[in-house]
């Protein structure tokens, strides 16, 4: 190592600041580094020494810059590098309707990412770096490299991007209450229509496929396990993985009551996360490049992610982020958590907490929200915990951070003790979280395969939209994720007293997305801009609007409207049309663009749909847009959520100031969920 002459003080106060920064940011599994305030981020004057839009995460980027003193260099660092492309598969996903032509295309993609990945391996080898995993259809590697030489790399002509392997980690009478029980015999076309035949890839901490749970009438739900955090097992001994899947995925052992949303649907157990519910992103991203590999051997529509990690870089750059774009573009629903860091330690109400990649526009992220273990849908809440918006992604240009805030998530569901599967193995204590937390056990089973828990969190909400969209994909193969992550917003029901950065487009109602699916022409998304979407006319039983009757004799009624950039579009034509933004491979949130300071209908809708800029608080009824009229202006939120400014300006969200620190509170309170009843036990 390369020696500088220093004197004592200088010394001391340098490995001082590198302490800070360790515990912030250790280049390992487990931890980011905590990103500077905003206001501080705006002060920042320095020039940085390479070029003004970096190819390197900022949160990296900060710390490789007080490298100068030579502390560290060696240190092996693990990074995602992400290719540079002649192709923008995004791009080319949008404008090829030949699926052979994208075929042939993405076959061209493949062969020059794997020739880029050859050049870059004697780059890597140069600067004593080692090759961990090359992901050719996402043209992504993992890799290691000192940290003195990261900058060197980033200066390579065939590397985009280069960032940390971040941390990932798990977030923490359902058929009834979604509306799945009168759903699952009211497809036309679908008979019992309960996920048969779809695969719903689970990535998360591992099933325990022996489950009872997973076992429907001697069929087995898992039909394929791959371990890829490289412990060589796919069980679950952390116990996460297996309560999520019993959420999309539950058959009768126990009754009715305990029925997954999807109980005929294939779970593919993709284990991502370590015994103690922790990962990389790297890990992630190579079970989406696997799943997207295997799409059609196993017809898989719905990836479910009920993990995250705090965004430092925009979705723009966020190779988690870029991975799920790809699998959307390849045909699957990517359903994330929202992340359960909607409250502080003392109860605060916080606000810009979404998690990656529940922060890339295509992906569809949920929220949580509380049935107070009611079936009646007009005293549910949105919990304490549930993470909300706007989305804090950013990119560093000339050391200022360009937030995205987007307004997410996109939709709720039930998350707040929530009972499913209990892993076989919390029988010996090595279930990790029953071990933490050994109240929430309901029933440790007459033998390893019958334990019941109760959990909270939105990673239970996000399988149970994952269950529906199986559901959704058995009964029109032809939907699109686009048009299926619009239906399930459409249909939501908003929730009375909460805002669009805290529930999105409301509260998941199967029935309703069901009753649209009835109507739906065949290959809906393929018809041209305007053309009628619908066989039919959408029941309006109450003269007020649509709404369902999810199981008793109220009719709830639908939002009307769908969440995309900055604000949603609302209005009947977003189901009666064919909107330019259902067509493959197009994104729900390219409906919408920013004009100036205003937010406008794009190219990719049609008349009939109304815009709303910034976020809105739905109104004492639950209502949220009715007959074109906006109830709220720009102080919709009011002084008790975010304040004042809450219309887009200069592309930012809300008024500077009004946002908590960057920092994740991490708060652990949110597992055993808000204190109130849970959905009853038989």
């Amino acid at each position: 190592m390369k020696l500088y002459k220093i004197n004592t003080n200088r010394f001391l106060a340098i490995a001082a600041l590198f302490a800070f920064f360790g515990q912030m940011f250790a280049f390992n599994v487990s931890a980011q580094i905590a990103p500077r305030s905003r206001s501080e981020a705006k002060q920042t004057t320095k020039q940085l020494p390479y070029q003004a839009k970096s190819k390197i995460s900022p949160d990296m980027e900060d710390f490789v810059n007080q490298l100068d003193y030579g502390f560290r260099a060696d240190e092996m660092q693990k990074v995602i590098i992400t290719l540079e492309s002649n192709f923008d598969l995004d791009e080319m996903a949008k404008n090829t309707v030949d699926s052979q032509e994208f075929d042939i295309l993405l076959t061209q993609q493949i062969q020059e990412n794997k020739e880029k990945s050859g050049l870059i391996l004697s780059d890597l080898t140069a600067v004593r770096g080692k090759l961990k995993k090359s992901f050719n259809r996402l043209g992504m590697l993992s890799a290691e490299l000192p940290l003195s030489k990261i900058k060197e790399l980033s200066l390579n002509p065939n590397i985009a991007y280069i960032s940390p392997d971040r941390a990932v980690a798990s977030a923490g009478h359902i058929a009834t209450t979604s509306g799945a029980n009168s759903a699952w015999g009211n497809v036309n076309g679908c008979g019992d229509c309960r996920g048969t035949g779809v695969g719903i890839a689970i990535l998360d901490s591992g099933i325990d496929g022996d489950h009872y749970l997973f076992l429907n009438g001697g069929r087995r739900s898992v039909v394929f396990s791959k371990d890829f955090t490289g412990q060589g097992t796919t069980d679950d001994k952390y116990g996460h993985g297996t309560h999520v899947a019993s959420m999309a995925a539950g058959s009768y052992f126990f009754g009715a009551g305990y029925n997954g949303i999807a109980p005929y649907s294939n779970l593919l157990n993709l284990r991502v996360l370590d015994d103690q519910g922790r990962g990389t992103s790297s890990n992630a991203i190579a079970a989406i490049d696997w799943a997207i590999a295997n799409k059609a051997a196993y017809n898989i529509r719905v990836l479910n992610m009920s993990f995250g990690t705090p965004p430092k870089d925009s979705y723009i750059n966020d190779p988690l982020c870029k991975a799920a774009r790809r699998a959307y573009n390849a045909g699957i629903l990517v359903v994330a958590s929202a992340g359960n860091n909607g409250k502080d330690a003392s109860g605060k109400k916080l606000y810009g907490y979404i998690n990656s990649p529940g922060i890339e526009p295509s992906v569809l992220t949920v929220g949580a929200a509380n049935t107070y273990g009611t079936e009646e849908r007009n005293d549910d809440t949105v919990t304490s915990f549930s993470s909300r918006g706007p989305t804090r992604g950013y990119t560093l240009v000339n050391g200022v951070r360009n937030y995205d805030n987007l307004v997410k998530p996109d939709i709720v569901a039930s998350g707040n003790k929530i009972i499913g599967a209990e892993s076989a193995k919390a029988k010996t204590n090595a279930n990790s979280i029953i071990k933490k937390y050994p109240a929430l056990v309901i029933n440790n089973g007459a033998d390893d395969y019958s334990g019941i828990m109760y959990m909270s969190g939105t990673s239970m909400a996000t399988p149970i939209v994952s269950g529906t969209a199986a559901i959704m994909f058995q009964a029109r193969p032809d939907l699109t994720p686009g048009l299926a992550k619009a239906i399930l917003m459409y249909t939501a029901q908003p929730i009375k007293g909460a805002n669009t950065l805290e529930q999105g487009a409301g509260l998941l109602n199967i029935k309703g997305a069901t009753e649209v699916l009835n109507l739906l022409k065949a290959n809906a998304a393929s018809l041209s801009n305007g053309t009628a979407m619908l066989n039919g006319s959408l029941s309006n039983p109450q003269g007020t609007g649509q709404c369902s009757y999810v199981f008793s004799a109220t009719c709830y009624p639908w939002g009307k409207g769908v969440v995309t950039n900055f604000g949603f579009l609302y209005g009947d034509a977003l189901m009666t049309t064919k909107q330019g933004m259902y067509s493959s491979g197009v994104l729900v949130s390219d409906g919408t663009v920013m004009s100036g300071t205003s937010l406008v209908r794009s190219a990719f809708t049609t008349s009939g749909v109304n815009v709303y800029q910034g976020a809105i608080k739905i109104n004492s009824n639950g209502v949220l847009v009715s007959d074109g009229l906006l109830f709220l202006g720009s102080t919709a939120l009011g002084n008790d959520t975010l304040g004042n400014g809450v219309l887009v300006s200069d592309g930012v969200l809300v008024s500077d100031g009004v946002l908590v620190s960057d920092t994740n509170p991490q708060a652990d309170n949110y597992i055993t969920g808000d204190n109130t009843a849970y959905m009853p036990t038989e």
